[in-house]
């Protein structure tokens, strides 16, 4: 129940309809301005994956005098290939590393020279690397299983 004095007094709704139109239309334009600023951001980058034609690789029981050549595909989300995208791979030892830009349909061919395993290890992975402008980098350290023979 209000008090008397408050149904009488008419001073806190004078001009009170203006008020309510100016609000509404401030409110509209800053709506408008975070929605033109969420369109024109930047699109996030697409995620990408790379197969190979091998999946494990045995050694000879000395580890050395080999190549290993093997083809890389990338792809995106749709299994399209991602053109010109750097791809680097490193031994399983890690102290060699080789590199390669994919072609219009994502693949590319990289050959491995002289392979080793980690020292007093039987098996090991080779692991890449692959960047390309607009895509999250794909970093794989298992990427393909090399195992002494």
């Amino acid at each position: 129940m209000l008090p008397e004095n408050l149904k009488t007094n008419e001073t806190g709704t004078v001009g009170l309809p203006i008020r309510i139109v100016v609000l509404s239309i401030v409110g509209f334009i800053g709506f408008c301005a975070i929605l033109s600023a969420l369109s024109s951001a930047p699109e996030p980058p697409e995620s990408m994956y790379a197969t190979s034609n091998i999946s494990t690789l045995s050694l000879n029981s000395g580890g050395t005098g080999s190549n290993i050549t093997f083809q890389i595909n990338v792809l995106d989300r749709q299994n399209r290939g991602v053109a010109e995208a750097n791809v680097i791979v490193w031994s399983p030892d890690r102290k060699k590393a080789c590199s390669g830009v994919t072609d219009s349909n994502g693949n590319v061919i990289i050959t491995v020279s002289d392979p080793e395993l980690p020292p007093g290890k039987a098996e090991g992975y080779i692991s890449i690397k692959a960047m390309r402008s607009g895509y999250i980098d794909l970093d794989e350290a298992y990427f393909v299983k090399v195992k002494r023979s």
